[in-house]
């Protein structure tokens, strides 16, 4: 297990300096923890060491950093070569029938030769790297060859290659395409010394010139991506750029023995902000855990792309011992079941998303390529439905659309899965895992993971969690493994459970889920502490925030109020306060004593790009709610007619239901919005949860008081908004 840096900022300490950090795995199994009110899924990962006692490394990258790293350990270890020889000697297939594929294929001739320039170009003019692309598929299928035969003329003739690229490539450059041949290439060219650094004929000293190769030719344009993305708005580019260089840089501190830039490469995914970071690969989660992929809007051949990767990242952390696959409820599983399951021509929801911030809009899902062949498949089908027993049927229907994956006919993966990922499906009988429950309006919305083999479901309910369980749904494969109970009182909490029925009977049940139906007072600040800087939530006495800079408590509506005064003040709350709720309310007493355009009475969000707020007076001087994951190009937004009043108390707040929002000024309805996509959690854990502040650097902060501050989870009436706005 390996530590990632907790903290957006340490983002920029990280691609400046090259320093590692603290970390997270999530672990997998069918113990999930318990998945409470809204969408707060089970298996999610989570910060299980918050240790920052990180080893002081330097940018120079030719000093190595030692590290606990498994070799080989990037896409193949020894237990899967150890594997991959058995099936072979036994006659088993897809294990033999790729094997004789590959052995008898060009990729394996011996007769081949290396063709290493000095420069690498894509994009642009004087583009060569199809020929890279030759002498990958020949380096991969002689590592291959050598590790399962053991016979030096394949060591020998991969060497030779390996030495002849190390030696000779000085530079990689092209346009904008430079930094995915980068992480494409880099990743290809890692993996493929993985295989080879224990060949007894690959010399100490050649290791670490290949190895300098990849440090100061490829990682730096990797590190530089993440970085900068190439001085482009952070959604100009589609999830696959980040995602080419994450894998690269990953794959090269593995193999380089550089944590660091490992480390570098797991933080990016837990706290970056472009589209392949992993909180932004999965635009809309459906019900029925269907992930909406981030491209899916563009085309379905980078879609399958988006499988490649995010299997091959994945599969890299696991061998060192970080679990992507299981990562907030296998989010990363839904997305590759949503672009299975369309591009074998069935239907899958979509969510309309856009602008970005260079205008382009995703109004409806993409059917260009769709039917696409790349052999993606083979990883992730083995992990999810043969490792964990978790049922995959739209991964099941495109791996045998695509077939065995044996030459590599793309130039994006390695290929020959068939062989080096193929496991022996797992027994039937196993629990559905994952259930969330989420409220909707005046139902629970149910969702979870089915399981290997099983015939059906039953879905389980009880109002005690150590009460009688009642079914109140059966549910069969095919369809999306959801179900939405109407049959709920308000202010009645459930627990539900689901087991699955196969050839070998009922399984286990899963961990239980609670959904806490009608509103419930989650935080409540009333700022009646006495002189700490440090503010309570009066639901539960809890610490949930602070004030920053200076914020002073005085005389509010009720009691105390936080006074800030415009400069620089704020409060700074916990994070994820808002990341389990769906329909909610959020209200506050708020006294400006400056209108000052766009500053906020709350931000809750991560960045500039994914966060919900309102502020009392934007541009036109009126009050306007927004939410986004995108950024404020495509903000879903709820705007006042009327400017707020200043010099005075005035009660504002916000609900959602059904996806219907309002805004409120002093218990009146001042505005709705009657189709909002977004609710709080579909913003995921978010860690800059401030009262005064944007997430915009360049916004003014609040010039005044806020009192009486409430979240609820559930949507007030208008009746109880008229109650709270009353002093």
């Amino acid at each position: 297990m390996h530590r990632i840096l907790v903290g957006s900022l340490l983002v920029m300490l990280l691609t400046a300096c090259g320093g590692g950090g603290s970390g997270t795995t999530s672990s997998d199994n069918n113990d999930e923890t318990t998945s409470t009110n809204n969408n707060n899924g089970a298996d999610s990962s989570g910060n299980n060491d918050n240790n920052n006692d990180t080893a002081d490394t330097s940018g120079d990258v030719s000093q190595p950093v030692e590290s606990p790293f498994t070799h080989p350990g990037l896409l193949h270890t020894e237990a899967d070569f150890e594997r991959m020889r058995t099936k072979i000697a036994a006659g088993e297939n897809p294990w033999a029938e790729t094997w004789n594929t590959l052995i008898n294929y060009e990729d394996t001739k011996l007769d081949q030769e290396p063709q290493a320039f000095t420069t690498l170009i894509r994009g642009g003019s004087d583009e060569n790297y199809l020929t890279l692309i030759e002498d990958l598929r020949a380096m991969y299928g002689l590592a291959l060859a050598w590790n399962i035969t053991k016979e030096d003329a394949y060591g020998d003739l991969a060497v030779t290659f390996l030495n002849d690229w190390s030696s000779t490539l000085e530079e990689v450059t092209g346009n904008t395409d430079k930094y995915l041949a980068a992480g494409l290439y880099g990743y290809q060219l890692a993996n493929i010394g993985e295989i080879m650094r224990s060949y007894e004929g690959w010399a100490e000293a050649d290791i670490e010139r290949f190895q300098t190769m990849l440090l100061e030719l490829f990682y730096p344009l990797n590190s530089d991506w993440l970085a900068r993305h190439d001085g482009s708005c952070l959604s100009h580019f589609w999830a696959n750029w980040d995602l080419a260089n994450i894998t690269g840089m990953m794959a090269i501190g593995i193999f380089a023995d550089r944590e660091d830039i490992y480390l570098e490469a797991l933080d990016y995914l837990y706290h970056g902000q472009g589209t392949g970071a992993l909180d932004n690969l999965v635009y809309y989660l459906h019900d029925g855990n269907m992930g909406q992929y981030q491209e899916s809007g563009r085309d379905q051949g980078h879609s399958n792309l988006g499988v490649t990767l995010m299997g091959v990242i994945a599969k890299q952390a696991w061998n060192q011992g970080d679990d992507l696959f299981a990562w907030e409820n296998y989010r990363l599983l839904s997305a590759m079941e949503y672009i299975a399951r369309y591009n074998v021509n069935e239907e899958v929801p979509f969510t309309p998303y856009g602008p970005n911030c260079v205008d382009r809009y995703n109004e409806s899902i993409s059917s260009h390529s769709r039917g696409h062949k790349r052999r993606s498949w083979m990883l992730p089908l083995n992990h999810y439905r043969n490792r964990l027993g978790i049922a995959t049927p739209w991964m099941e229907a495109k791996h045998a659309d695509v077939g065995r994956e044996v030459w590599r006919w793309s130039n994006d993966e390695l290929g020959w899965g068939s062989l080096t990922e193929a496991l022996d499906e797992p027994e039937i009988g196993g629990a559905p895992r994952g259930l969330t429950a989420r409220i909707e309006g005046d139902t629970v919305v149910l969702s979870w993971w089915g399981a290997y083999g099983a015939e059906s479901y039953q879905l389980q309910r009880a109002d005690d969690v150590d009460g009688e369980f009642a079914t109140i749904a059966t549910i069969y494969p095919g369809e999306y493994l959801t179900h939405t109970d109407t049959d709920v009182q308000t202010g009645q909490d459930y627990h539900y459970r689901v087991t699955a029925l196969s050839a070998d009977g009922l399984s286990e049940p899963s961990k239980t889920a609670l959904a806490e139906v009608g509103t419930r007072l989650k935080v409540h600040l009333t700022f009646d502490e006495s002189e700490s800087d440090t503010l309570k939530n009066s639901v539960n006495d809890s610490d949930i925030g602070t004030l920053m800079n200076g914020a002073e408590l005085v005389p509010g509506v009720t009691g105390q109020a936080v006074s800030l005064d415009g400069v620089d003040d704020f409060v700074q709350l916990d994070e994820g306060v808002v990341e389990e709720l769906s329909d909610f309310t959020v209200a506050a007493w708020l006294h400006l004593d400056e209108a000052k355009t766009n500053a906020r009475l709350f931000d809750f969000g991560v960045s500039d790009q994914r966060y919900m707020t309102l502020l009392p007076a934007t541009a036109d001087g009126v009050a306007r709610f927004a939410i986004t994951k995108v950024s404020y190009h495509a903000d879903e937004v709820i705007t006042a007619n009327d400017p707020l009043e200043t010099g005075s108390w005035v009660h504002l707040a916000v609900t959602l239901k059904n996806g219907v929002g309002i805004l409120y000024v002093n218990g009146a309805e001042a505005a709705r919005h009657e189709t909002m996509a977004l609710a709080p959690f579909r913003l995921n854990s978010t860690n800059q949860n401030w009262l005064g502040r944007s997430q915009y650097s360049a916004d003014a902060f609040l010039a005044g008081k806020i009192d009486d501050f409430r979240i609820y989870s559930g949507a007030l009436s208008a009746s109880e908004i008229g109650t709270l706005a009353t002093p």
